[in-house]
């Protein structure tokens, strides 16, 4: 009987896979381009018809989905994965802004916070994308400034405004009206019934369009007094973090109740540092360094790969439960030691990410029902050193098994434990747009050999504008916590950057590039781009079947965004988001193995990725099928 239910389940899957996706893979010889905005896409387009390479084509596309407030704004941060086709390396940008002047524990907890809170001017970072995009650009890109940035300067002068975006400024209008320059741009039909712009209206930002104006004069003056094209970049660069708009900037802030000061900006810079990276059957995937919570996806891939998952057949009951339990336990590890490293002090990244910590994990799973309290683990042991936190984990409950059946290093909880079958409340709206607030990506490629992905943010609707650049202020803030009991490696410092949910992917193949891959959505980034990759690897979908694949997500962990209390953001043990299209049966095991199920119709990111078909000589693109993600291939 089981062997004839297996063999259902594989013709489920394959029936599933084999269907026609709601979107074409997008086909390219020369080059492709994929972001969140189809106008976005174009620019992209129109910088590679140029001439430029894919960097250069990324940075005209987070350009323009900054201005086109796509969930961001100029004032946010990007971050980015390169390969560079001449020193054969993946290399990773950090433009992420950091905590301002005066942004401690004790200053938040003066004014009643649990969490820096999720709008308004004290949840602004330093801005970071201005100073990762000329980064970017500069070193790996071969245009000026002028060439990408005029399709975003375009934009900023008037393009026709999508329903999404004019509607989220009407929606968040009440708070918009609390701050004087947002009012000012957001909101041009003050006193009528709809104050925000409509669909289609021709939506004009001429504060932005001067800062971008004054970024590019400040270029082209270098290059007309004999400065190499380097050095004009790094003039604009200055322009914005020193010059008269960082004045204009700063003075915004502060009159709005902001901390950033003028050298907060100054003193802030984007680096280029080392990805992390793990081997999975062959294949290198690279991430971000833990100031993101991009190692997750690490971390669930080594526990994974002690499963022969291919033979669970896609989206059974049994491989839900075990890619659910594996997510759990890297995010467990991710909630307690992820943060930035510049401030970290003994933080375990190698042996969180050692294979045998992985196996460890992975031994930790049971697959009769889900466990409730999974705790982070002891990876210091994989080090060869003594895990500094003991007393502080059993603070928070969680105790050292010393079953001598299993690792000394698992951490169980020393509390009751949460019945599983408990009649466990699903998340409201609240919780659930706190866990899927979205961004956006960007992903290119091209003939030569350069790859991109970046998953910029911040500055998202309703924002608060800073002064009268036009630029909207970051929100990151919120993602430190002020207390050392629920993750010691990210409590708020000045200077400190946030560890965050933005996690732009890449994955080599036999030495040569083999995807490119981000998505939005908060906490469910990593758990969806998993989900992806394993759809592409362990299933054979093609990279636009992969995009549109239904997804598992769940709630068992720590919330990053959003949020004022401590309850608003604990882990809800036992949740997991499915798609409607999920089989009863499978439902029914779910549910039996303690499960509190919830449903949607489309549960797959949305994700943008990009596929070098090297036996072939061309690139596939791949862009789900809901929302406005969008790409273009020549």
């Amino acid at each position: 009987m089981k062997k004839i239910f297996s063999l259902l389940l594989m013709v489920v899957s394959t029936t599933l896979m084999a269907q026609q996706t709601q979107k074409p893979p997008l086909h390219g010889k020369n080059w492709m381009a994929i972001t969140g905005k189809p106008l976005a896409a174009t620019a992209g387009a129109k910088i590679f018809e140029r001439g430029g390479n894919a960097v250069d084509a990324a940075c005209a596309m987070l350009a323009a989905t900054c201005t086109m407030w796509d969930v961001l704004s100029w004032g946010g941060e990007t971050q980015a994965l390169i390969y560079n086709p001449h020193t054969k390396q993946v290399m990773a940008i950090n433009a992420m802004g950091f905590a301002p002047t005066g942004a401690t524990p004790a200053f938040f907890k003066s004014k009643g916070y649990n969490f820096p809170p999720e709008y308004g001017p004290l949840a602004a970072t330093t801005p970071g994308t201005p100073g990762g995009l000329c980064f970017m650009l500069s070193n790996y890109g071969t245009m000026s400034l002028k060439d990408v940035l005029a399709p975003a300067m375009e934009l900023a002068a008037g393009y026709p405004i999508d329903a999404q975006t004019a509607n989220s400024m009407e929606k968040g209008k009440e708070k918009i009206k609390q701050w004087p320059y947002s009012k000012k741009v957001l909101l041009p039909h003050l006193g009528q019934k709809r104050e925000a712009p409509e669909a289609g209206e021709i939506f004009v930002q001429e504060d932005l369009l001067h800062t971008l104006e004054k970024m590019v004069d400040a270029e082209q003056a270098a290059l007309k007094k004999g400065k190499t094209r380097k050095e004009a970049i790094a003039a604009a660069y200055d322009r914005f973090y020193k010059g008269d708009i960082a004045d204009e900037f700063v003075r915004g802030v502060q009159e709005q109740g902001g901390l950033i000061t003028k050298q907060d900006l100054a003193n802030w810079q984007p680096v280029e540092e080392a990805p992390t990276h793990i081997n999975y059957k062959g294949i290198e995937v690279y991430k971000l360094q833990p100031w993101t919570q991009g190692p997750a996806l690490l971390q669930a891939l080594n526990i994974l790969e002690n499963f022969d998952l291919k033979s669970m057949s896609y989206n059974s009951a049994r491989y839900i439960h075990t890619v659910y339990q594996a997510m759990n336990l890297s995010f467990a590890d991710r909630d307690f030691y992820y943060g930035d490293p510049r401030f970290a002090i003994n933080q375990p990244m190698k042996g969180l990410l050692s294979k045998e910590y992985g196996k460890q994990r992975a031994s930790e799973i049971n697959f009769v029902a889900n466990n409730p309290n999974v705790g982070p683990g002891d990876p210091y042991p994989f080090e060869g050193k003594q895990n500094p936190f003991l007393d502080l984990l059993k603070s928070r409950g969680f105790k050292s098994n010393t079953d001598s059946s299993k690792s000394k290093n698992n951490f169980l909880p020393a509390h009751d434990a949460i019945a599983a079958n408990e009649n466990i409340n699903l998340p409201d709206a609240a919780y659930m747009d706190r866990l899927w607030r979205g961004t956006t990506t960007v992903e290119a490629a091209d003939k030569e050999g350069w790859v991109v992905s970046v998953t910029p943010s911040g500055g998202w609707l309703p924002a608060v504008i800073a002064g009268n650049t036009g630029v909207g202020m970051s929100q990151r803030m919120q993602s430190f916590v002020l207390d050392s009991t629920i993750n010691p490696f990210n409590v708020v410092a000045p200077g400190k950057r946030p560890r965050v949910t933005l996690t732009p992917s890449m994955a080599m193949k036999d030495g040569k590039p083999y995807l490119a891959f981000g998505v939005q959505g908060g906490d469910t980034q990593d758990q969806n781009l998993l989900q992806f990759f394993l759809n592409m690897v362990e299933f054979g979908m093609t990279v636009q079947e992969a995009t549109e694949a239904a997804n598992i997500n769940t709630n068992q962990l720590w919330l990053s965004l959003g949020g004022s209390k401590i309850e608003d953001r604990k882990p809800k043990p036992g949740n997991l988001l499915l798609n409607n299209n999920v089989p009863d049966w499978v439902r029914k095991e779910l549910r039996g193995m303690g499960y509190t199920l919830s449903f949607e119709e489309r549960t797959n990111g949305p994700i943008n990725a990009i596929l070098l078909d090297w036996k072939h000589g061309s690139i596939w693109g791949g862009s789900s099928h809901h929302g406005e993600d969008y790409g273009i291939g020549w």
